[in-house]
């Protein structure tokens, strides 16, 4: 399963609805997929209706992890990952976006969102190798290192048709940073196609919304606070018709040599984060910049983040740890949104 880990500690965004004392509810389904859950909320649908909706959910979401899964082998990325080909290779439509959005973020946070960077996860026990028990010594990192790298893929649009490229025969390609975002906005797209005009989706941590709840009112997003209350909300948000994603670090790690070692692992330096920086939320026309984004930005830390958050004009929420509590920052494209914030 892709995101067994990345995508349930990426599961920071509570789906709520405005309580106005209407007994109007929707209807909600849910179910697994990628190593996460999946929700989505519907507002005026049959049991019928919702009992054929659920199958084909689960139906697209199946596809879509048999496209981008790092633990199935026989996936469409497993099968460009195994092939030590530096020809082009023939890939989907679909797979061909997710990775050129990937690419382009990677690019505007200077390679700290790198989908190359499988290897450096394997290394450090986030991807389908087992977890190490001792730490990564510097010729590891360094040998990880040199098989990664976003100048090393290329997408290639050639009368029509699409293809990824490698120069590095044994360059790893790992969609698990961006993968929740494209199921979220594949979802969205279903919901389209079944005339269904006010939902909310969900795949882990990444959502994306349309038209109004059951009372009439916005969908509401919560973001969580960093704590292990799952029901504790730093903010609530209406994400309008827009796709919403957070990347935290303070959910899945391990203690190995005594030291918190996070699964988001910093690419230029081969290790994992350890700034201050506890959680991203971001706000994007589609769920899957917004993946992107939250990524990029968390390895970056917060200096860094907001300097290209202010640059982009990107809608961002980031908690950071400030002492023995946490303190948010918010750009002001992301207060648009904000419907309340708690300290």
């Amino acid at each position: 399963m892709i995101f067994l880990r990345a995508g349930l500690v990426a599961a920071l965004l509570l789906l709520t609805g405005c309580d106005t004392g209407s007994k109007a509810q929707p209807t909600v389904l849910e179910g697994k997929t990628m190593g996460t859950f999946w929700r989505v909320s519907v507002v005026d649908i049959s049991p019928q209706q919702a009992q054929n909706l659920q199958q084909k959910i689960q139906t697209q979401l199946d596809a879509d992890d048999h496209l981008m899964s790092t633990w199935k082998d026989d996936s469409a990325l497993m099968r460009f990952n195994h092939s030590t080909s530096t020809a082009p290779w023939p890939v989907s439509a679909a797979m061909a976006d997710i990775v050129t959005t990937a690419l382009r973020v990677g690019e505007k946070t200077e390679g700290a969102m790198d989908i190359t960077v499988g290897p450096l996860v394997n290394l450090w026990g986030f991807g389908p190798d087992k977890q190490p028990v001792k730490t990564p010594g510097q010729t590891q990192i360094d040998v990880a290192k040199a098989r990664t790298g976003l100048a090393h893929l290329t997408v290639i649009n050639r009368a029509g048709e699409q293809f990824l490229q490698k120069d590095l025969p044994d360059l790893f390609v790992d969609l698990s940073t961006v993968g929740e975002g494209y199921a979220a906005d594949h979802l969205a797209r279903l919901m389209e196609q079944e005339g269904i005009a006010r939902y909310l989706v969900s795949v882990g941590g990444a959502l994306a919304s349309r038209g109004m709840n059951a009372q009439g009112q916005p969908w509401r997003v919560a973001i969580q606070k960093p704590t292990d209350r799952e029901n504790a909300a730093q903010a609530m948000v209406d994400i309008n018709g827009h796709g919403i994603s957070t990347s935290g670090s303070y959910r899945n790690y391990y203690e190995l040599d005594g030291k918190r070692i996070s699964h988001i692992i910093d690419p230029r330096s081969g290790r994992p984060i350890q700034h201050a920086l506890v959680s991203v939320t971001v706000i994007a026309p589609t769920a899957l910049e917004a993946d992107a984004w939250d990524t990029g930005l968390m390895v970056l830390g917060t200096e860094q983040a907001k300097e290209v958050v202010k640059r982009e004009g990107l809608a961002v929420f980031m908690i950071i740890k400030d002492g023995d509590g946490f303190r948010a920052w918010m750009s002001p494209q992301f207060s648009a949104f904000l419907l309340s914030e708690k300290n």
